[in-house]
């Protein structure tokens, strides 16, 4: 039977108002995203003229020098910040000595950076796995990791770091202490301005996949459940926030970012510090292989992903859609 009139609705509120139209969809936006919160990733190799594709990262490159300067100049044409950089040595040992070699590839990165590119924010990882021939993340005996021994040298890899020129040093290696430790060697070698950015949580994820790939730091044997964090686990997270706050930290970071929203959530609204999230390799590499078989819209599914981080309270992203987010905003 047709409907002759529409039946009319007599509702004082009518949410849908303010979803009638861009600009006023715009107008009341609650969640920001801007190309200042992003961080772009950076994996850097000895060489020249060198941009290497990593087979599961589409878009992301293992970089020498000189490319590395070139692609960070271009994002920051685009709003995009700063970088954190990754290294690859031309060779392993045991302990990742090469890690503090102040003519190692990140070393050298942060040098040209800061002369080439100085408004752009220069941030480095700190962790051995890069560094040593077994792919963990600190000095083993058999198969353990020794916390102190590797304390020892990643507080030497900050200084170098930051004697290079680093705006911020990153620890990433989940080791007790080492903060405090960093913070202590950056403070007595004169550097007392540069942050530290702290991995605080983070995760024993699988999502780490590709980025293996990208930094060839595959361990050799077993896995990092003895140092990086239970992904079952909050309020252990909470926890180690806190001591990496009261270690002399400057911002903290949630790792990996969507599967952890709650936690991201959970450490902003505990302790309202600068706060980050990594948007980790195999995120990215999620939404790359779905739209390659043209399942998803990578435009919208990068930017919802990204917003939803940002929502759930990260003023920091470190992400690998940097450039193509930037350019989109």
């Amino acid at each position: 039977m047709a409907v002759s009139t529409a039946y009319k609705l007599s509702l004082a509120n009518r949410p849908r108002r303010l979803r009638r139209t861009e600009a006023i969809r715009a107008l009341v936006r609650e969640t920001r995203l801007t190309p200042d919160c992003f961080i772009y990733p950076l994996f850097v190799c000895d060489g020249e003229g060198v941009r290497r594709a990593v087979s599961s990262m589409p878009g992301v490159f293992q970089l020498s020098v000189d490319e590395a300067v070139a692609e960070a100049a271009a994002a920051r044409a685009e709003g995009v910040p700063g970088v954190i950089l990754f290294g690859l040595p031309s060779s392993k040992d045991e302990v990742g000595s090469l890690a503090f070699d102040p003519e190692a590839p990140v070393q050298e990165a942060v040098r040209a950076l800061k002369r080439e590119v100085p408004d752009l924010l220069v941030m480095t990882d700190v962790c051995l796995c890069e560094y040593t021939s077994h792919g963990h993340c600190g000095i083993v005996d058999g198969e353990e990791i020794l916390n102190d021994a590797t304390v020892a040298h990643l507080a030497q890899a900050a200084l170098s770091h930051a004697a290079a020129g680093a705006d911020f040093v990153a620890p990433s290696d989940m080791m007790d202490g080492r903060v405090a430790a960093i913070r202590r060697v950056l403070d007595d070698g004169g550097f007392d301005q540069v942050g530290i950015m702290s991995y605080a949580a983070k995760y024993c994820s699988g999502f780490y996949g590709p980025f293996r790939e990208a930094a060839d730091s595959t361990p050799q044997f077993g896995d990092r459940r003895t140092h990086q964090m239970d992904p079952a686990n909050v309020d252990e997270a909470l926890r180690e926030v806190e001591i990496d706050i009261q270690e002399g930290a400057d911002i903290i970071m949630v790792k990996p970012a969507v599967p952890y929203l709650d936690v991201l959530s959970k450490v902003k609204e505990r302790f309202g510090r600068p706060t980050a999230a990594y948007h980790v390799s195999g995120e990215y590499a999620m939404i790359k292989a779905a739209a390659e078989r043209g399942w998803i819209d990578e435009p919208r599914v990068m930017m919802e992903t990204l917003t939803s981080i940002r929502r759930a309270g990260a003023d920091i992203i470190i992400t690998y859609y940097a450039r193509e987010a930037a350019r989109l905003l």
